[in-house]
């Protein structure tokens, strides 16, 4: 860990610099591009009913959209206000009044809507109870319902207990008490939102690196030479880095994005802050590799194995041998492995060529400093721990680590996520360390209570067992979720609702009702109704993406009168359970539950003196690995071989994998997309490949694979020859379930399929199914 701390903001240098500018035409007008002013105005006129207690959430929380941790409007990066759409379009959960009862007794017409028109109808008013067969939800009482959960809990074993917690502006309190009660009652079986996004980033830094968090801060992205951003599209998903990357441009920084679509976000755009952007736009990256999609490690192996030939020819021109002979093991056998590897394999993996990477590998041996970020385009790969490792061999390789304005960073989409893990809200992991024996008998010490020593389930893991036979000692009969959505989040959203259908009891603790809330149990569903982050007494902590924690206070405002503070809910459960013990689980209040934070994970140790609006404070120090050295056995970083990942396309295949558009996680908030101007069902490709195929722009055609099939529209635009990018969730039909990453047990989202014009396609299958039909017939009756 680092022993130089965080020096807070920096001023903004908003001197116009015109050769950033993206147009001569103010506003942008007649582009394509997000409006922010007619969208903020669409925030007001929706929060009219509560306009006072939306803007104390704004200036005093803590944001509950992405994990930049903007506590009220300012964060420790830049100086002056910071809000953005992403921010304003999740604020109605929190401000929005309780849902009609009278729509609660009619589920079929709630199964009519989607999860956008759910979301409308307002807050999760009282517990609910639906039981098999009925058709409305009964109102029941808080002791009612959790009395029905422990009773079920006591019948089953923990094996077939599952917990599972969103990244719904769920705070460390909540994600701790959790983990803790989960234990309690006996099962490992918990898991959490960050793991279907960040689970391989942790897994390889962890192995490469020995940390499991972004090496350094926002702040190292302002003047660093390069700053990288691979298969992560920060402008749309953490709208707020746009300020970081002009001030990174100001500061003559090259931006460089890694990714098989030119995303039109980091093109250019329009800061609405920075009144020379919002004037003129920003041009955001410099240039653009665009690699096939699972080209990554492919592109990586080029640049190291270009570097090797560099320094055949001029030693001390591409690696930082100094560092390298200090801080880190396994450089020979990198080296050796790379020599093996054939220059055609490196092409035809990447999609790039060796010149085009080349150039790559040129600037960053060029680069004194270099920040790397990464998101969901590296994890949710079946090769994504080894996908980051190869980011890691990169920053070794080159000395970007443990010194500012370097590092590695798996920037996060959802407020408060990097804790989740942290604060053991995971199979794998407890508070302050690994699901090993050291910190098991650690955390023992703490509780006071035997853990269970068997290996959790993965939260995808655990929806497939609901599937195993009755009498499977896996078999999930108690599925308890915590927000989420999971047929609009997973892969294969068919076999989801026939799993999730599957389970007994299904307990669904949440603000608002979503789709899958409506789904029905083999006995019985109940609706839980939780506070927000904003209502929990005693207010309560966040984790940003670069270790700040946060204090979020509770903010005066109307209130779901049955709402209840989700760590109490968990406490109030657990004593139902075993209520001989109860005095092990007990809080009085939210600081009782940050003192032991603090105890638990030694690296918090600080939360326990958050008490008000704007205290934070950052664990680790501002960079992780500070001089080089690594908290791993022998304090240096691991260079890892790595190998070409399996080709799975033959002829006439694509690539295929998902994207967002205006949306936060699931939560669409339009058909349209404000930066391609892309509809939902639009199936981006490339001009050239569609002309292979004889398709036309805004022709209907078909994706399809042996997992499932999706109909759209073709959208030409620049994503890299072979390559297809669909939106999620509505591409998740063509993703196959049960395929985990092997270290982290991350799902997969990428996949290969064939394209068909759509009226071929449907053609083919009339035939099929006509030629079925006459074979039916054709019985014999001796």
């Amino acid at each position: 860990m680092g022993k130089t701390k965080h020096t807070g903001p920096i001023k903004l240098n908003k001197k116009p610099s015109p050769k950033l500018w993206s147009s001569l035409i103010p506003m942008g007008l007649g582009k394509v591009k997000p409006h922010h002013i007619r969208d903020t105005m669409k925030v007001i006129l929706e929060n009219r009913d509560n306009l006072p207690y939306a803007y104390r959430i704004l200036t005093q929380g803590v944001c509950d959209g992405c994990a930049l941790g903007v506590s009220g409007l300012h964060d420790q990066t830049l100086s002056g206000p910071h809000l953005c759409t992403t921010r304003l379009n999740v604020l109605r959960l929190n401000t929005a009044p309780a849902i009609n009862s009278e729509l609660l007794h009619d589920v079929e017409y709630l199964r009519t809507l989607s999860s956008t028109e759910l979301r409308k109808l307002g807050r999760i008013p009282y517990p609910l109870l639906r039981q098999k067969g009925e058709s409305k939800f009964t109102r029941i009482t808080w002791d009612e319902a959790l009395s029905r959960i422990a009773s079920k809990v006591k019948e089953i074993s923990p094996k077939q207990l599952a917990f599972y917690l969103t990244a719904r502006g769920i705070t460390n309190e909540v994600y701790y008490t959790a983990a803790k009660v989960a234990r309690f009652i006996g099962t490992n079986n918990i898991d959490n939102a960050s793991r279907i996004c960040h689970s391989p980033s942790k897994t390889a830094l962890k192995r490469s690196l020995g940390i499991g968090a972004s090496s350094c801060n926002y702040k190292d992205w302002i003047g660093t030479d390069v700053l990288v951003f691979w298969g992560s599209v920060a402008a749309n998903n953490q709208p707020v880095s746009t300020k970081y990357m002009y001030a990174a441009k100001k500061a003559g920084t090259k931006i460089i994005m890694i990714n098989p679509y030119r995303e039109p976000a980091m093109e250019n755009y329009w800061i609405p802050s920075i009144v020379e952007s919002a004037l003129f736009g920003t041009k955001i990256v410099d240039d653009v590799y665009q690699v096939n999609i699972g080209g990554d490690i492919g592109f990586m192996n080029g640049v190291m194995k270009y570097w090797f030939e560099m320094e055949e020819r001029n030693p001390g021109t591409a690696i930082e041998y100094t560092f390298v002979k200090e801080h880190t093991n396994g450089f020979e056998l990198l080296k050796q492995h790379l020599e093996k590897m054939a220059w055609e394999q490196i092409e035809q993996s990447s999609g790039l060529s060796r010149q085009r990477i080349g150039e790559f590998a040129q600037l960053l041996a060029n680069s004194r400093t270099g920040v790397f970020v990464w998101s969901m385009g590296l994890t949710q790969h079946r090769f994504a721990t080894d996908n980051i490792s190869q980011v890691a061999n990169l920053a070794l390789l080159r000395g970007f680590i443990g010194r500012e304005k370097c590092g590695v960073m798996p920037i996060r989409g959802h407020s408060g996520v990097q804790g989740s893990g942290e604060m053991g809200a995971d199979p794998f992991v407890l508070p302050g360390g690994e699901f090993d024996d050291e910190t098991i008998n650690r955390i023992e010490q703490v509780w006071g209570f035997t853990l269970p020593k068997w290996q959790g389930d993965t939260v995808g893991q655990s929806i497939e067992n609901a599937l195993l036979p009755d009498n499977h000692e896996r078999k999930l009969k108690l599925f308890y979720t915590s927000g989420g959505n999971f047929l609009e989040t997973m892969p294969d959203p068919q076999f989801i609702k026939e799993a999730l259908e599957k389970v007994e009891l299904r307990v669904h603790q949440d603000i608002i009702l979503n789709t899958s809330t409506l789904l029905d149990a083999k006995e019985e569903v109940i609706v839980l109704p939780a506070m927000t982050r904003y209502e929990q007494p005693g207010g309560g902590t966040s984790t940003s993406t670069e270790r700040m924690v946060y204090f979020s206070p509770e903010i005066e405002g109307p209130r779901i009168e049955e709402a209840r503070c989700e760590w109490e809910i968990y406490v109030d459960l657990a004593k139902r359970i075993h209520p001989e013990k109860s005095n092990l689980i007990h809080f009085a209040h939210a600081d009782e539950i940050r003192k032991e934070i603090a105890v638990a994970n030694p690296n918090y140790n600080g939360i326990q003196h958050l008490k008000k609006q704007g205290d934070v404070f950052q664990w680790g120090g501002a960079w992780l690995c500070e001089g080089g050295q690594c908290p791993t056995s022998n304090g240096k970083g691991n260079l890892i071989a790595i190998d070409l990942p399996e080709n799975r396309r033959t002829e006439g295949q694509f690539y295929i994998t998902s994207r967002r558009g205006k949306q936060f996680n699931s939560m669409i908030y339009s058909e349209i997309d404000p930066f391609n101007g892309g509809h939902r069902h639009d199936i981006i490709m490339n001009s050239q490949d569609a002309a292979s195929l004889a398709i036309t722009e805004g022709e209907s055609i078909v994706i399809y694979n042996k997992f499932g099939m999706l109909q759209g529209k073709a959208k030409f635009d620049n994503i890299s020859k072979g390559n297809i990018a669909v939106y999620w969730p509505e591409g998740n039909v063509l993703f196959r379930k049960g395929i985990y990453e092997k270290h982290a047990k991350i799902p997969e989202y990428n996949t290969v399929a064939l394209v068909e014009k759509a009226e071929m396609y449907h053609a083919r299958k009339d035939k099929n199914y006509l030629e079925k039909r006459i074979a039916d017939l054709e019985v014999d009756f001796e």
